[in-house]
């Protein structure tokens, strides 16, 4: 019996995209917190110069 059965390769595969989605979404929330970040210092910026 070999180690690469279906079986495993799935359960592989699957542990591999759970880590890779979840890398995906930690890079998603960190762009969107900087875009909220500059967005409220634009804000910021704008109210001063008035």
């Amino acid at each position: 019996m070999g180690r690469n059965n279906d079986r495993n390769i799935k359960k592989h595969n699957d542990k591999l995209h759970k880590a890779q989605d979840k890398v995906k979404q930690s890079a998603m929330d960190r762009k969107e917190k900087l875009k909220q970040i500059a967005k409220k210092f634009n804000e910021s910026k704008d109210s001063d110069k008035e």
